[in-house]
């Protein structure tokens, strides 16, 4: 993590605000902790057995009864109840990933990122981001293409009437496409779902498009003078993500 961020590579989204509150010095006595943050769904439902005053059936007594026991805690009665509530969902989130917090504490201080994160709080959310701001969106994607140019020493049979109505084709793709459709995008283009610094779009002479992942590059071929057979032939290799590197 620490040396994706110093590259200007992929950091990691989706730590619950309550890990990251944990990992950088708060107490957790005093972290606000949301069902949400439960990552085992299992565990999620039972705890969610005990929320509002509805009576338990004998099978979901049994239920919160099992996981009380299992982390040392008392059955569920009358009195009890929310703070059995908060004391599960606590254990489930804080306590059983405090030795998980430390080492990645530890790693992070090993890359030297660990005094810049303490320094530059305002650091902390592009560090580890959240969901939906890691979400991919055409623009993010645009953003980050390098698109093909005409330039003297080019020896491929592509005018610059191609690589502009080729390229336009591309984006204006990339605009319209969903998020799945985009996820595949990169898994063809890079082979992965991550959204690299840089993207390379070349127009080259070709039958169909093709990738070199290890490039983060895609080769477009010059012959479109149709959108649609062209978002075609980009659904074709999309749908090739499974058989290999997405190649056709």
């Amino acid at each position: 993590m620490g040396h994706s961020f110093l590259h200007n590579g992929p950091c990691l989204a989706g730590l619950s605000l309550a890990i990251i509150h944990v990992l950088f010095g708060g107490s957790p006595d005093t972290t606000t902790i949301q069902i949400e943050d439960c990552p085992d769904i299992d565990i999620r439902n039972t705890i969610q057995l005990l929320e509002g005053k509805k009576d338990l059936t004998r099978e979901e007594e049994t239920a919160v009864l099992k996981l009380a026991l299992s982390w040392d805690l008392p059955p569920v009665n009358q009195t009890n109840r929310k703070w059995l509530h908060e004391r599960l969902l606590f254990h489930s989130v804080i306590a059983r990933t405090s030795r998980q917090v430390k080492q990645l504490r530890k790693g992070l201080k090993e890359t030297l990122v660990w005094p810049l994160l303490k320094e530059r709080e305002d650091l902390v959310p592009q560090f580890l981001p959240r969901n939906s701001e890691a979400a991919l969106n055409s623009h993010s994607v645009i953003q980050r293409i390098v698109w093909p140019v005409l330039e003297e020493e080019d020896d491929d049979e592509c005018s610059l009437d191609d690589k502009c109505r080729v390229a336009g084709y591309m984006r204006l793709f990339i605009e319209n496409a969903t998020s799945p459709q985009l996820k595949a995008l990169l898994q063809f283009w890079t082979g992965r779902e991550l959204l690299p610094s840089k993207l390379t779009v070349r127009v080259v002479s070709s039958n169909y498009p093709k990738s070199a992942t290890c490039f983060e590059t895609i080769s477009l071929p010059s012959h479109y003078h149709n959108y649609d057979a062209f978002v075609s032939d980009i659904l074709a290799c999309l749908n090739s993500n499974d058989t290999g590197f997405g190649l056709i």
